[in-house]
């Protein structure tokens, strides 16, 4: 018997909800899709589906709890979904239910309007999503899952356009929070964004008459795509017959797109804004050495997410790179009926220190975050123990103080170390001989943005680290959030 054990290392990280993906004007498109979900598996590890469509045959879809590489990869299972239009959907939950029961909250959603059928994949969060679905049940409708993404596929039945894509508009400009969304129906592929473009979505093309859209350019990648541009913030595609239409449903609006997409959530070889997720990162690396410096004999990554900042790190400061740590590589989310004893050795069964490099020296170790703090004391404990006679840590990001209602899986308020201590005090009590965060606006010039982080109009939604949330996450205050005082 297998089951999901929620790792000790995983569970001190912030976690992407989800990655969409989905193609359409190629034979067998669900091959494409399960590819692209594969590319994406970093963004959702929990599940994984898809939905096809082919004239004959009409909608078809499957959905599994587990990895991409386990599921969509059996002859068995993608001989079941035919067709030239498809689209995928990997999941981390951040509302709804988990766990064994939850088959029936893994996306995409799938409803039969009265101009035929839909299926819809989110990415992001919904933050009127409790009243939506209030208003909803008391209107006659019926919820099938948890999710908040199935408010949107309600939306749109009760819209009286005359197209799926104007119904859709309709539902969406209902909604709050943040979304990139991308759906079908039987002849069309559409992708669209929130006005703000807080999650991301990028269009490819595939050979003469095919397109694609994904969460990151990496899915692009995977298939051979080329890649086109990103969906604008608030804008709408609707891809049919080799023909890309687009509208502005939501207005202009300037960007807050995701700033922790640049830190840990993207993979490094994606494309944000036109700037390399990989340079990024090795960026902050070289910002974080100028605004924290200190003498020692070795730069570590906490492998894999602090490497490139780690280089960075490195190079700016003149001190010798290493890799202190090593990664158990095939260490999954998954194991196999794990004893008392072997789930008390925490993060090491994921992670262990490489000692002959460790002993007598003084290191520096590089990480995206500290969350709750816990995994930051298991590995100086590590670290430690291999002899390193002292252990600085040095933070990618900006100390996490405030939980993400944009869809990214955070602790409440409380359960952030930032959010109760200061500096000084998370550097006791993980016990390192110094812990310092790169500031916000060094994140913002690593990101590109030569003059740091614009007070009074943030390039990024940094809600996060700020507390300035741009949409007001009204279902949250209604259970009594306190928002940050305006300064």
């Amino acid at each position: 018997m297998r089951r999901h054990l929620a790792h000790p290392f995983d569970d001190d990280k912030l976690k992407e909800e989800c990655g969409v993906f989905g193609v359409i004007g190629v034979t067998d498109a669900a091959n494409f899709v399960a590819l692209g979900m594969h590319a994406l598996q970093h963004r959702g590890q929990e599940a994984g589906g898809i939905v096809a469509y082919d004239p004959a045959e009409g909608f078809n879809n499957a959905k599994r709890f587990g990895y991409v590489r386990d599921n969509f990869t059996k002859p068995d299972v993608m001989e079941t979904l035919p067709g030239s239009l498809a689209i995928g959907h990997v999941r981390y939950s951040t509302a709804g239910s988990k766990g064994p029961t939850a088959i029936r909250d893994v996306q995409p959603f799938f409803g039969e309007l009265s101009m035929g059928g839909v299926a819809i994949a989110h990415n992001g969060n919904l933050t009127n999503a409790t009243s939506l679905r209030r208003d909803l049940i008391e209107r006659g409708a019926i919820f099938q899952s948890s999710s908040d993404s199935e408010c949107i596929i309600h939306l749109m039945a009760r819209s009286i356009q005359k197209s799926i894509s104007e119904r859709m508009k309709d539902a969406l400009r209902a909604v709050e929070g943040a979304f990139s969304v991308v759906a079908m129906t039987r002849t069309k592929l559409i992708g669209v964004r929130d006005g703000l473009g807080v999650r991301p979505l990028v269009l490819g093309k595939i050979g003469d008459d095919g397109y694609a859209l994904s969460s990151e350019t990496c899915g692009l990648d995977i298939i051979g795509a080329e890649f086109v541009r990103e969906i604008e913030p608030g804008e709408m595609v609707v891809i049919s017959r080799g023909k890309v239409e687009s509208s502005r449903p939501f207005g202009q609006a300037k960007s807050r797109f995701c700033i922790f997409e640049h830190v840990y959530f993207s993979r490094p070889d994606s494309i944000l804004g036109g700037r390399s997720v990989y340079e990024t990162r090795r960026q902050i690396g070289v910002e974080l050495a100028r605004e924290a410096p200190v003498e020692a004999d070795l730069v570590c990554p906490v492998p894999d997410s602090g490497t490139p900042a780690a280089i960075g790190y490195a190079a700016e400061s003149g001190i010798p790179y290493g890799m202190g740590i090593i990664r158990n590589q095939y260490m999954g989310r998954t194991f196999i009926e794990p004893t008392e004893q072997i789930r008390n050795m925490g993060v090491r069964l994921k992670l262990n220190v490489n000692r002959a490099l460790i002993k007598g020296k003084r290191v520096i170790l590089v990480d995206d975050s500290v969350v709750r703090g816990t995994t930051s004391r298991k590995i100086k404990d590590m670290i430690l123990d291999a002899g390193a006679a002292e252990v600085h840590f040095r933070i990618a990001s900006p100390p996490t103080a405030w939980p993400c209602f944009y869809g990214v899986d955070t602790p409440e308020r409380g359960k952030l170390l930032a959010a109760t201590m200061s500096e000084d005090e998370m550097r006791d009590w993980i016990g390192v001989d110094s812990l310092k965060f790169i500031s916000l606006d060094g994140l913002y010039r690593a990101a590109g943005e030569a003059g740091g982080r614009n007070k009074a109009h943030p390039q990024y939604c940094d809600a996060c680290f700020s507390g300035e949330y741009p949409i007001a996450p009204s279902d949250q205050i209604a259970k009594g959030f306190e928002m940050k005082a305006a300064e």
